[in-house]
């Protein structure tokens, strides 16, 4: 750090400060990754294709943590809240029997419908406990989901495909997309060049909401939410409402939510219920941290930063991890600690974080 200090190209000029220290180390170890897959002659165009698909595929869920990190209520932990709302739409739209892009889009209607409903009534509950939004927030995403284990079992829905075999009753743990809308995003546009797969769709499904966020960031709306945020005394002698500006920001990570798990889920190609989103938000939450935001600042570069840095990491650790313990069948427990390894270093800096 203090040869870095001492080095004034790199610090004085602001370089190394506005990429960050933990972000250089990370894509230090990234690069490192890479070069020990090339050693261990793996198949570095299935790694790049596959880390491509998991960047948009999680890309949503991390971008639904700017609004709430913008209008001061932190980092959503209650994102599983958005995250049903989707599944109860794709669910929907599975009974229905609406395939392509008539289902995904209805599923997503249904969803922000929905997301709308429920975000609203948890930006009201989150007035009564301001200053403890993320703590709450994460029960109340723990209770959902429990709570909809409840719902998944007496959903009237009686598709073979979709209940129990032994009863007709109850929603399966894990429904098939593959006859709806399975890789519907992924394979739109879809190129390869070089021998790397890219998801067009996906990424540009991804970029279009990052698009649409930095927009209305930059609108009248959009920075009364970021001053209600950042200066509430400031905000609020300005005339802004800021109980409106939480809920609006509340509402829209909600939305976001809903609609990412509806992307994840196509490019998976199974909609996930039961227990499956209970811990969706921590990655989402790492991520954006990762890529540099704070608990009081957040922007759209650091969203594409953080997404890329993680589900890279994540992606090209687990394969060369497997082949240099080859032998040993130990990717899930890997998997557990790189991925809570840097959930848990990235929480431990976001209060450093400017």
């Amino acid at each position: 750090m203090e040869w870095l200090k001492s080095r004034p190209i790199f610090w004085q000029n602001g370089l190394i400060e506005s990429i960050g220290i933990p972000r250089i180390i990370i894509a230090g170890f990234l690069v490192f990754l890479f070069v020990l897959a090339v050693v261990l002659k793996m198949d570095l165009t299935f790694l790049i294709s596959d880390s491509l698909v998991r960047i948009g595929m999680n890309g949503l869920l991390v971008l639904a943590m700017v609004p709430t990190i913008t209008c001061g209520a932190g980092l959503n932990f209650a994102l599983p809240v958005g995250i049903l709302c989707g599944l109860v739409g794709g669910v929907v739209s599975m009974s229905l029997n609406l395939r392509g892009w008539v289902g995904f889009g209805t599923a997503a209607l249904l969803g922000i419908v929905l997301a709308w409903i429920l975000g609203y009534v948890y930006a009201l509950l989150l007035d009564k406990v301001q200053g403890q939004e993320m703590m709450v927030g994460t029960y109340v995403g723990f209770s959902m989901v429990a709570g909809m284990c409840i719902f998944w079992l007496a959903a009237p829905i009686k598709n073979p495909a979709m209940v129990f075999a032994i009863g007709g009753q109850g929603l399966r743990y894990t429904l098939t997309l593959e006859n709806y809308y399975c890789k519907l995003l992924n394979h739109f546009l879809e190129i390869k060049l070089w021998g790397i797969t890219i998801p067009t769709g996906l990424l540009m499904f991804f970029g279009l909401g990052c698009a649409l966020m930095h927009f209305f960031l930059k609108t009248r709306v959009g920075r009364a939410m970021a001053a209600a945020g950042s200066n509430p005394l400031f905000a609020k002698s300005s005339g802004v409402n800021l109980n409106a500006m939480r809920h609006l920001g509340v509402v829209i990570s909600t939305v976001l939510g809903a609609i990412g798990i509806l992307a994840y889920a196509q490019s998976y190609g199974f909609l996930q219920l039961y227990t499956a989103p209970l811990y969706m938000a921590f990655p989402a939450v790492a991520s954006i941290l990762i890529g540099g935001a704070s608990l009081q600042k957040a922007s759209i570069s650091q969203v594409v930063i953080g997404t890329i840095l993680f589900q890279t990491l994540l992606t090209i650790a687990l394969p060369v991890t497997q082949t240099v313990l080859s032998g040993a069948d130990v990717s899930e427990i890997a998997r557990m600690i790189i991925s809570n390894g840097m959930i848990l270093y990235a929480l431990t800096r976001g209060e450093r974080r400017r």
